[in-house]
């Protein structure tokens, strides 16, 4: 499950990236910095996990993580070949969500379009993959065209749908908006769209307040185009991420910007459609992320897949039960510690003790 930081050169991806992950990628005032994609984690922020361990008495606390791509800078015409072109589109197709990094800041880094204009980028970076996009659908709906002649009642729906997604994607209509309702077997499996992939914006802006741009305008796109807009300094963002817990608070506070890389790996983990369940072992608590409405065995082969194929039953305990019971002996006495089976289906917030063969 792997999240893509995509945008313009010189947008700040690489500078967002080494925030999120400390992970030291390159970062320089000039184009294609990045060539082959950096990957790394984040950690997700979550104060129930502390909590958790507290009440269990686990010195080990592990939190959950998502997996972050830098992907090297699209530009106007990459649909066609420009810049880095195919190669950029492909680690597009390889990642599960994207994160627009939309040029907010001023400063001596050249734009690559010569002034700073948020609205195009963000125009700039969609259509290049909605035209990406009608290449692949093209191709797909040519292809169901000749099958679709058999007379089989599926190929004929499914090649419906294709012609009413390249309709929307000609009118400048990106298949998140249009796709997201479909069912599952409405389009054919090969069909891979770019556009249709879950989308976070983040609006990268001066240090100075008094220097950022109105971005009411790309709050409103992101809005249109089913995503919303997080405000993030990358730049301030990855100086403090140099510095330990108590300085990065202190630094914080006094700078008003606490919280915007969190909303960004909280955001970016709900793009993905994860919720966190907590396990409680050998004095390790540790969130693990499952996609939302998993299956307890299923839960469980996230730890270990000898879990999952010798699955017997789950230990369940809310974590909100967890604090006001005070202990796992007090949640069970109380009745909120039950024995689920195979078809419980797992909560976020869930504090989970699997029980299975060997």
């Amino acid at each position: 499950m792997r999240v893509g930081l995509i945008g313009l050169p010189n947008a700040g991806k690489s500078t967002l990236f080494n925030a999120l992950t400390v992970a030291g990628a390159a970062t320089a005032p000039y184009p294609f910095t990045t060539i082959e994609p950096n990957v790394g984690v984040a950690t997700v922020p979550d104060d129930r996990l502390d909590r958790v361990a507290d009440v269990a008495g686990c010195e080990r606390r592990v939190p959950a993580v998502v997996n972050f791509v830098d992907i090297a800078g699209l530009v106007e015409g990459a649909s066609h070949g420009e810049g880095l072109g195919n190669q950029f589109l492909g680690h597009i197709r390889d990642v599960d969500a994207v994160v627009y990094v939309i040029r907010a800041f001023g400063g001596d880094v050249p734009h690559v379009l010569g002034a700073v204009d948020p609205v195009t980028d963000v125009e700039i970076l969609e259509t290049e993959l909605m035209l990406a996009d009608l290449a692949t659908v093209e191709r797909v709906q040519q292809k169901l065209a000749r099958q679709a002649k058999s007379g089989d009642p599926a190929l004929k729906r499914q090649l419906e749908t294709v012609e009413r997604v390249r309709g929307e994607l000609e009118r400048g209509v990106s298949a998140r908006v249009h796709v997201s309702g479909l069912g599952d077997d409405a389009l054919p499996e090969d069909l891979s769209l770019l556009s249709a992939k879950p989308a976070l914006f983040v609006a990268n802006v001066d240090e100075d307040p008094a220097a950022r741009p109105d971005l009411t305008p790309v709050r409103t796109i992101a809005a249109e185009r089913g995503g919303e807009l997080v405000v993030v300094s990358a730049e301030i963002e990855e100086e403090m991420a140099q510095l330990d817990a108590a300085e990065r608070v202190e630094f914080a506070a006094e700078l008003g910007v606490e919280g915007a890389l969190s909303a960004v790996v909280h955001a970016a983990f709900a793009l993905l459609g994860l919720i966190t369940f907590f396990s409680v072992e050998s004095g390790e608590c540790r969130a693990w992320p499952i996609r939302a409405g998993t299956h307890a065995p299923q839960a469980a082969g996230a730890i270990h897949t000898d879990m999952e194929k010798n699955f017997i039953k789950a230990e369940v305990v809310h974590c909100d039960d967890l604090f006001a019971d005070g202990s796992l002996a007090e949640a069970r006495h109380h009745g909120h510690l039950l024995l689920e089976g195979r078809e419980y289906v797992v909560a976020d917030g869930d504090v989970i003790t699997f029980k299975f063969g060997r």
